[in-house]
């Protein structure tokens, strides 16, 4: 049986990482293989234009493609974060049992486990137009950048919103030759998404964050997270109404994004910021929030 300190606290699925041999465990948790939740908001924005850009039937494979992708950089940013925030790592209460940070893992074998998922990445990197795989190898630098920007800035969740959201891009690109106005206001409300989502789970990490130093947009909040949280959320529904009306200049199209709307208003009214159940469960159920937008772009994309 796996020990309860083995597993991290927000882990979803200890019983299926409890199954694995003991060897290969920590290397499921360094690339986070217990958390699908981040693989699946890495992918939501390359499946939102493919959809918006009225691929999403005929370029399903593409799609799938995208979720392996995001599987495999997902795990290899988690992978390369940690090597970067081993030190850290061990100051914090949530993440001091992380592999790396408590040994189950040397640096060493961390980085050929990266350099494995980047070889993943790499077979669907060549499933790409070429100028779809340049927009794509692109963000190389951004994710490089993004553990340090907690060092730097107050808002590495922008950032964070940066390197997310760029699934989005790379996915226009791929399907259509289109007008990019769509895309880029698409982007641009993923990233005040993931500011939004990602400031929620920072709530977790504030006390101990304040203790080690660490910056977030939790902490630059403060009290007024919520109206905050809120804010973004606004700035995002905002950019993708306009981006579905320029694919598809009517109300209907509107209307397509109003269970993406309820769910992330939702997510405000119900926010507790002091308890960390309520957080955590409220940034994972935007992992619905993501397919919402899905349909939304799928509805509006085909009809145009």
């Amino acid at each position: 049986m796996t020990a309860a300190t083995e597993i991290v606290p927000d882990s979803e699925h200890r019983g299926l990482v409890g199954r694995l041999p003991a060897g290969l465990r920590p290397f499921a948790l360094l690339a986070r293989f217990d958390r699908p939740i981040g693989w699946w908001l890495l992918f939501w924005p390359g499946a939102w234009a493919i959809a918006l850009a009225g691929q999403g039937i005929a370029c399903w494979d593409m799609i799938a493609w995208f979720l392996l992708g995001s599987i495999a950089m997902r795990g290899a940013g988690c992978v390369y974060n940690d090597i970067v925030d081993r030190d850290l790592d061990r100051q914090v209460a949530r993440t001091r049992s992380r592999p790396l940070a408590s040994g189950a893992v040397s640096l060493k074998a961390a980085w050929a486990w990266l350099l494995i998922l980047c070889a993943v990445g790499l077979l669907v990197l060549v499933q790409l137009r070429l100028a779809a795989a340049i927009v794509a190898v692109s963000s190389i630098v951004l994710v490089a950048a993004y553990p340090f920007m907690k060092r730097i800035t107050w808002w590495p969740q922008a950032w964070l919103g940066i390197v997310f959201s760029w699934a989005a891009p790379v996915g226009w690109v791929e399907v259509t030759h289109g007008s990019i106005v769509p895309m880029l206001l698409l982007y641009a409300g993923s990233i005040t998404w993931v500011i939004g989502y990602d400031t929620i789970y920072a709530l977790q990490d504030v006390e101990d964050d304040a203790l080690v130093g660490v910056r977030s947009s939790a902490r630059a909040m403060g009290a007024k997270v919520r109206p905050g949280v809120a804010a973004l959320y606004l700035v995002s529904l905002l950019c993708w109404g306009i981006a579905l009306w320029q694919v598809f200049p009517t109300p209907l199209a509107l209307l397509a994004l109003l269970p993406m709307a309820l769910h992330l208003g939702w997510q405000v009214a119900t926010l507790k910021p002091q308890d960390g159940h309520n957080t955590l469960a409220r940034f994972r159920s935007n992992r619905d929030a993501g397919l919402l937008m899905f349909l939304a772009c799928l509805v509006v994309g085909t009809a145009a």
